[in-house]
């Protein structure tokens, strides 16, 4: 029998009932490779020899390829920030594209590194009690519709946006910024919500 054969069910595992700024576990729907079974090819995938211990990182360690693309997409659009938007602002982005699209998960580690760099933790718990439509300051509700009209199709984002954005004090290299954080996590939520689901808290 094939991976592709076997299903996961984690039937005893709760759902979160809420987004929240706490840990939330993941379990796959499909095996990860055990940490014995990676090779030199999959730790270069993984890039970080830490995320071994990842069932995440180990079952998209499959394609190990295309997962190290996709490690330094999301390391340099998330740390590379010597110039561009502030770590705060690439994490509200990701945040609210997670939180619209239901990814509790991505929420939760997303909205941890947002309320920690922006000290801006009430806020932080407004988008994820409130939804999208929470306020939080022209600044990040600039960002935040941003994010939701890359997250709801990518058509929907336009000219007024850019304007918005650029009106909260934004130049045309944070707006960029913006983007890459919402644009990737509107994938990497799919992705995560496709291949298993999220634990509530123990």
């Amino acid at each position: 029998m094939t991976a592709a054969d076997t299903v996961l069910r984690h039937d005893d595992a709760p759902h979160p009932h809420a987004f929240t700024r706490a840990e939330v576990g993941w379990t796959p729907h499909l095996p990860p490779l055990a940490e014995e079974e990676l090779t030199e090819r999959h730790y270069d995938g993984l890039v970080d020899t830490a995320r071994a211990k990842n069932d995440y990182f180990r079952l998209l360690a499959r394609d190990p390829e295309v997962l190290r693309a996709r490690t330094l997409v999301d390391k340099d659009i998330f740390y590379n920030v010597a110039d561009g938007l502030p770590r705060a602002d690439r994490e509200l982005a990701a945040t609210a594209a997670s939180r619209r699209n239901g990814c509790v998960f991505c929420a939760s580690v997303h909205s941890r590194f947002a309320a920690h760099h922006s000290k801006r933790q009430d806020d932080v718990d407004r988008l994820l009690d409130e939804g999208v439509s929470a306020d939080l300051g022209e600044r990040w509700n600039a960002i935040v519709a941003a994010s939701v009209a890359l997250t709801d199709t990518p058509s929907a984002f336009g000219p007024e946006h850019v304007a918005r954005l650029r009106a909260a004090g934004l130049d045309d290299g944070e707006i960029a910024d913006v983007v890459h954080g919402a644009a990737f996590f509107n994938w990497a939520n799919r992705l995560m919500l496709s291949l298993g689901r999220p634990v509530a808290p123990a």
